[in-house]
């Protein structure tokens, strides 16, 4: 069953669940409307989720129609426009759904990834930190990561390593996080944990130019050949006209 079959049985299970005795419309109660309004909103995401962007506003606005300030119908649809290049309409979905629940932490962190999206990187900052004071938010590791590549963006590396360290506690397999202290610790030449936060990485992530990169300084740092060959092929072969690779061949000369 798709995720989309599945959402729709949901939606149905939650209408007909509403209907009690005769011919009650779920429609008619304040529960019934918002099981159906919740529903909805599911249905839009799941859309969302499969990539479906045009399909899912029609659930959307329809939860909207049954409460046009709903935070997490808002929310989502701010989702929609941001995946369409809407930012003016993402911006302000986000801000409505903001204005009914403005400590939530679930759409403060995608408002501040959408800002960040937008190179707004001071705002950005302002609405993870909110997020993250959330103490029970079951996703405060990719905030603090966040929190960590917006300070990296602002020029605040020390900053910056303290909430992507603070992340990998909260999560250590965290593949934006790892890669990010891998870099960091090979600026800095602590070489040992640069190669264990790259084997972190790599172990629960593809790789790309970057992480590539990164791969074959570290190889060569502790005189594995083969390894940083190999890298070096994938780099070539994947990435052949990236500045990555461009820096890779200006370093063997």
């Amino acid at each position: 069953m798709t995720l989309r079959a599945a959402l729709f049985l949901l939606f149905v299970s939650l209408l007909t669940g509403c209907v009690t005795t005769g011919k009650t419309n779920p429609m008619d109660s304040r529960k019934g409307r918002d099981q159906a309004r919740a529903a909805y909103v599911q249905l839009g995401l799941g859309y969302l989720q499969e990539g479906n962007v045009e399909r899912a506003k029609t659930p959307l606005r329809q939860a909207l129609d049954l409460d046009s300030s709903d935070p997490d119908a808002n929310a989502a649809l701010a989702l929609v426009f941001q995946a369409e290049g809407e930012n003016g309409l993402a911006e302000q979905h986000f801000r409505k759904a903001l204005s009914s629940r403005s400590d939530d932490a679930r759409i403060l962190n995608n408002y501040g990834s959408f800002l960040y999206e937008q190179k707004r990187y001071k705002d950005a900052y302002d609405m993870f930190q909110k997020s993250v004071a959330d103490p029970l938010y079951t996703e405060r590791s990719r905030v603090f990561e966040n929190l960590g590549i917006t300070s990296l963006a602002l020029g605040q590396r020390d900053q910056a390593e303290q909430f992507l360290e603070r992340a990998l506690r909260l999560n250590n397999k965290q593949p934006r996080a790892l890669l990010e202290m891998a870099e960091l610790s090979y600026e800095d030449r602590q070489y040992v944990p640069a190669r264990n936060y790259y084997e972190g990485y790599s172990q629960i992530s593809e790789q790309n130019a970057r992480s590539l990169l990164l791969g074959i300084r570290l190889a060569k740092v502790f005189q594995d050949k083969n390894k940083a060959a190999s890298l070096g092929l994938q780099l070539r072969r994947l990435y052949p006209g990236t500045p990555e690779y461009k820096q890779y061949l200006s370093e063997q000369r």
